[in-house]
């Protein structure tokens, strides 16, 4: 998830950089205002994710059974530009997207999910839709940026924002070819290192080699699942069945990754940073690896591995911000876990705390200051500053996703 918007900005810069020159630096920054946006989650520099944040948070409120701040659902659909698509963070929507604004596939795709997920957006997921179908690849997939190579978690969160919109993925073809065509492009045969395992991108001689969070978002780009995924009543796939075994089409691929998922889980329950020779364990991919085992119905090794997070992510949700959070709610979402009980950890008060103030929280803290006599309005907005502060972290980007980018 949050891994995943990382890697695709690094393969932009290192991969795409070649073929769209200085995308990422001959734009101008955005440019956030020195006090940002009430309605934005979190407290950190959203230039590179806050779209993509956002998004998180609303659709693991949503998942919650929480509806979000309607001010906070507002700010997202208002980010869009005129041709659908969306940037991470315009501080000045009433300035026009040009061709120097930083659009991508994966905040274009999140939002759609989450948009989708809360209806009433029809038209501003409709147009956002349409601008995804207009820059696939003629290999099926998508890359970070219109016109980049595919790689494994975009085309993934792009099938998440087909579904979400009414699409059938397959459908979505350029050239003959499908999302999944692209997908099983990078799927890694059940014989040597990596097996059954999926690659970002192939790296510069073409080889794929394997990479956990790319292996999640493929497991569920194949399943046509989106970033939500909802817990099944029992599991309906014995972990003894994961088997890799050569893939004749997406579900059998599907399969060989939660396998390899599974195995990378089985010793600690929980996977390592991809940084060359860190052995840190990797808490947001871990909370990815979940979702994706349960997508499938492993529920033995997902369980196991969210039992790891409930003892050992606290900290770090705290220090990175909302979309840890958000993760975090997912992943026991999609295990039936509860999240407002996460080892001892409210998950869904914390991450609301990192937003603007629920309508039933301000309208309690007027109540009390108008018991109180002091009619100033002082406690409302001294609760939503200390709510801020609480979600201060040390930035979406830096923390989350720069480690995976290794094809």
């Amino acid at each position: 998830m949050n891994v995943r918007r990382c890697a695709a900005v690094l393969a932009a810069v290192a991969v795409i950089g070649a073929a769209t020159p200085a995308a990422a630096d001959s734009s101008p920054s955005p440019e956030p205002s020195k006090a940002l946006p009430s309605a934005l989650y979190g407290d950190g520099d959203p230039q590179y994710d806050g779209v993509w944040r956002q998004s998180l948070a609303l659709l693991a409120q949503d998942a919650a059974g929480v509806k979000p701040p309607k001010a906070a659902v507002d700010w997202l659909a208002g980010q869009q530009c005129a041709d659908g698509s969306f940037a991470p963070y315009r501080a000045d929507t009433s300035r026009d997207c040009d061709a120097k604004t930083p659009v991508d596939t994966n905040q274009t795709a999140a939002a759609v999910q989450a948009l989708a997920a809360l209806g009433g957006h029809d038209e501003v997921t409709g147009k956002a839709v349409g601008w995804l179908k207009s820059i696939q690849n003629k290999d099926g997939g998508w890359g970070y940026t219109a016109g980049g190579p595919s790689d494994a978690n975009s085309t993934s969160v792009v099938i998440g924002a087909l579904a979400a919109a009414g699409d059938k993925p397959a459908e979505v073809t350029k050239g003959g070819k499908s999302p999944y065509d692209a997908l099983l492009k990078l799927a890694l045969p059940c014989e040597g290192d990596g097996a059954g395992a999926f690659a970002f991108q192939p790296d510069k001689k073409g080889k794929l080699i394997a990479n956990a969070d790319a292996t999640a978002a493929g497991v569920l780009g194949l399943l046509g699942k989106g970033l939500v995924v909802e817990p099944a009543a029992k599991g309906t796939q014995d972990t003894a069945e994961l088997t890799c075994e050569k893939a004749g089409g997406p579900e059998q691929a599907a399969v060989n990754g939660a396998a390899y998922l599974r195995d990378e889980l089985a010793e600690d329950g929980h996977l390592v940073s991809a940084l060359g020779g860190s052995e840190q364990p990797d808490h947001g991919n871990t909370a990815d690896a979940v979702v994706a085992l349960a997508a499938l119905g492993a529920t033995e090794p997902a369980k196991k591995s969210l039992a790891w997070l409930e003892k050992n992510a606290a900290g770090w949700a705290e220090q990175t911000g909302p979309a840890a959070y958000a993760q975090l709610i997912l992943a026991a979402h999609a295990t039936g876990a509860d999240p407002r009980a996460f080892g001892g950890v409210d998950l869904v008060k914390r991450l609301a705390a990192t937003g603007p103030a629920a309508e039933q929280e301000k309208a309690e803290a007027a109540a009390s200051d108008a018991e109180s006599g002091s009619g100033s309005g002082f406690g409302v907005w001294w609760y939503v500053g200390v709510c801020l502060i609480a979600g201060i972290g040390i930035g979406f980007l830096i923390s989350g996703r720069r480690k995976r980018q290794q094809p």
